[in-house]
């Protein structure tokens, strides 16, 4: 992050120069100095798109892949996976039955049979644990 910053930091340092450079030429009326000009704004435009294919188009590596025999393996049912990803995306018990249609304590019920079937003491950890098994 420091990097970014500090490259575009010095390429608008870079382009209050080119302004300075442009305002003198206006007032001396020297005309060699506009092609000068023209080669470092060139110059420039080329560094702009090599940092943007650089910094906002890198390659993003597939997730992997969801293992659904352990999901079997674990014994965990579709609406318990399915209170699984709520959690994961960390939202409330109240939140998770309103988007589900169930009731509060349900979800509770719900959240109680995964932290026991992940082994887990808090539903942080269920999220790291099934994370790591790759379930999510």
């Amino acid at each position: 992050m420091k990097k970014t910053v500090l490259t575009f930091g010095l390429l608008i340092l870079a382009l209050l120069v080119l302004f300075q450079l442009s305002k003198y030429t206006l007032v001396s009326g020297d005309s060699n100095i506009e092609i000068i000009m023209a080669a470092v704004a060139i110059i420039f435009f080329s560094i702009g798109i090599y940092l943007n294919k650089r910094s906002l188009h890198k390659n993003v590596l597939p997730d992997s892949e969801i293992d659904l025999e352990k999901i079997d393996a674990l014994d965990l049912s579709k609406r318990e996976y399915e209170v699984l990803k709520e959690i994961s995306l960390g939202l409330s018990n109240k939140e998770i039955g309103d988007k589900l249609f169930v009731s509060e304590s349900t979800i509770k019920t719900h959240v109680s049979n995964i932290l026991v079937k992940l082994d887990a003491k808090r539903r942080t950890q269920a999220v790291q644990i099934a994370k790591e098994m790759r379930i999510l």
